[in-house]
């Protein structure tokens, strides 16, 4: 899903390829848009918002095509590494949106392993839609049984989250159990060490730690690394909150952590009360803290 790879729409266009045993040929419309979305993340922020407001009407104008979806849904994935305004993301799923009804995809057979009588899944591009339309607000008028089914699976999974408890080891061994952290204001970042998005977040969430740690506040940062990647990386950042190892997945999958970074923020009685679908700024983060009582 999001963001395991630093460009989404690399992953994407590539399935496609792969699947129809051709490369991705840009026409001379496409190219440039291409070039720009593998360049975003180059951009200051100002710029980027402004750049991938443009870029959505642009994919927009282009024909129906399979490289269009592979624009859109680019697009889509990096729209929200930040803060870059409502009325950017807004453009982004109308682009998405609008792309899907010109070309539904066909729903997506059950993964290896899966009960081979199990239902089919949405879409991957269903999905991003709906996320952007849960999580970040956008509105979007698509009257389609994928999206419905990703609409779906997003509340059963933030359900989910709502229940979970799991004890892992720190970079010293020590065992934390997330139940043994109720009273505290609790955020849960799952990151690594190679994820761009992951390594810009880390500075503020650093900050926002040392803030309001008197107040109960504390950062669980997990990641699935090897301790000989993670250790040095913590070290020549003065990371001082916990960073915790997940060597199975076996914490990512309870959350349903298919892209990073992504946070999820737990007030003092254990509710989720907020979370983030990318990399946050230090405003954003502080709106998501706001929402557990921490000011």
């Amino acid at each position: 899903m999001r963001r395991l790879v630093p460009l989404v729409f690399i992953l994407f266009a590539a399935l496609i390829s792969v699947a129809q045993k051709k490369p991705t040929v840009w026409t001379a419309a496409e190219k440039p848009i291409a070039d720009q979305i593998h360049g975003l993340r180059s951009l200051p922020d100002d710029v980027r918002a402004q750049t991938t407001k443009d870029l959505a009407l642009k994919i927009r104008q282009l024909p129906a095509g399979e490289n269009k979806m592979r624009l859109a849904v680019g697009l889509a994935g990096l729209s929200t590494e930040g803060d870059f305004g409502h009325e950017t993301l807004q453009e982004v799923a109308t682009t998405l949106a609008d792309t899907l009804k010109q070309q539904p995809q066909p729903w997506e057979k059950p993964g290896e392993g899966n009960d081979k009588n199990a239902a089919p899944e949405p879409a991957y591009p269903y999905v991003e839609l709906a996320t952007l339309v849960r999580y970040e607000h956008v509105n979007t008028l698509v009257d389609d049984p994928q999206f419905a089914a990703a609409m779906k699976r997003l509340e059963a999974e933030d359900e989910k989250r709502q229940h979970l408890d799991f004890t892992l080891k720190d970079l010293t061994g020590k065992d934390w159990k997330f139940q043994d952290l109720r009273g505290k204001v609790v955020l849960v970042n799952f990151w690594a060490t190679w994820c761009p998005p992951c390594r810009k977040e880390m500075p503020d969430l650093e900050t926002l730690y040392e803030r309001f740690q008197s107040q109960g506040f504390i950062v669980v940062a997990i990641s699935d690394e090897e301790p000989g990647k993670v250790a040095p990386f913590i070290h020549e950042r003065g990371v001082t909150f916990p960073v915790l190892l997940d060597p199975g997945r076996k914490v990512n999958e309870m959350f349903s952590v298919e892209g990073i970074p992504k946070s999820f923020v737990y007030d003092r009685d254990g509710k989720l009360v907020a979370q983030s679908i990318d990399m946050r700024t230090q405003k954003q983060f502080l709106e998501m803290l706001g929402k557990a009582g921490l000011q």
